[in-house]
């Protein structure tokens, strides 16, 4: 253990089991709330940086699909105070610590104020009036549980919000995930030499996988230390896609996404699409085939895929995941 936090090979080791576990707990924080009345009404508004931002976009998406206005938020990026609302505001955060979510939460009226935290307790756990705690896991530096098990939280909340049904898959996600370490990580491992002499990577996810591809960029920043750009397809191709060259580019999506793969590497510029759809790809295009699963599932499912993927990248570059190079001592609030 590093600073309180475990190695990331132990983590993804683990991760199956401890998001099969997690998933129980927070199941059954979801339903008291569900039922005391807390998860009704208009729809929710997460803020989070980083990786808790990314974790919000599949569930915001499912909200939306069923007639929810529902929106995701960078905390940093909302002038305070935040403006009055009838939406009640969740802040993301795995530490409970992080200082923009915090500033915007202390903002927000008593009665509106949510939480979904790893760390309790925690600033933001003290200031919520409704909390959903992962159960203080241990997590990797570069997180993996942590990450996994915050959208299981917030895919369960987006599931049940205003009466509707929890998703029955949720009580085999640790199988899911185990499945795709087994079944399919010699493949995703095999595909670690695309990005030996890479100069840049691109994340790319249709609709409810943006958020797939934003964590998958951060994790190839944070692991790799491969310059990395998450966004949405429709973003990329108009214009982003333009300055392809020297890179890898991963897909997450269907039709539309395989299009783009096709394209990319008939230009020469390897590509990998992560999908639940079959295709038949050319030499350049690689194809991570994942099952069907609703868009929060199947988000955990594609993280699980980058995992793999960068660590076997960075063992490839020669990169210590560990080790990061920067720190930054203003985007925590201290520890209780």
């Amino acid at each position: 253990m590093v600073d309180g936090f475990i190695a990331y090979t132990r983590a993804r080791a683990t991760q199956a089991a401890d998001l099969a576990a997690a998933v129980d707990r927070l199941a059954s924080s979801v339903a008291e709330l569900a039922a005391g009345g807390r998860l009704s009404g208009p729809g929710p508004v997460f803020v989070g940086i980083g990786a808790s931002l990314a974790a919000a976009c599949a569930p915001v998406w499912t909200l939306r699909e069923r007639g929810i206005h529902s929106w995701r938020l960078g905390a940093g990026d909302h002038p305070l105070p935040f403006p009055p609302s009838s939406h009640p505001v969740f802040g993301v955060s795995q530490s409970g610590r992080s200082a923009e979510t915090l500033a915007v939460l202390e903002t927000i009226p008593v009665g509106k104020r949510y939480a979904v935290v790893n760390v309790v307790p925690s600033p933001i756990a003290d200031l919520a009036s409704g909390l959903v705690d992962l159960g203080n896991i241990a997590d990797s530096y570069a997180s993996t549980i942590g990450f996994t098990a915050t959208v299981a939280a917030l895919g369960l909340i987006a599931d049940a919000w205003h009466g509707g049904r929890v998703d029955e898959g949720w009580s085999r996600i640790g199988d899911v995930v185990a499945a795709v370490e087994r079944d399919l990580g010699p493949q995703i491992r095999s595909l670690a030499p695309l990005f030996a002499a890479a100069t840049s990577a691109d994340f790319v996810g249709a609709g409810p996988f943006v958020g797939s591809a934003e964590a998958g960029a951060l994790l190839f920043r944070e692991v790799a230390r491969i310059p990395a750009t998450g966004m949405s397809t429709r973003q990329y191709l108009h214009g982003a896609m333009e300055s392809a060259g020297g890179g890898v580019h991963v897909l997450f999506g269907g039709d539309r996404e395989f299009a783009a793969a096709e394209t990319l590497a008939g230009a020469g510029h390897p590509a990998i699409l992560v999908t639940s759809e079959d295709f038949d790809p050319g030499p350049l295009a690689h194809l991570v085939r994942l099952p069907a699963l609703p868009p929060s599932q199947a988000a955990i499912a594609q993280i699980v895929v980058v995992q793999i993927l960068v660590e076997a990248v960075a063992a490839v570059r020669s990169v210590a995941i560990e080790e990061f190079v920067f720190h930054n001592n203003d985007i925590k609030v201290p520890e209780l």
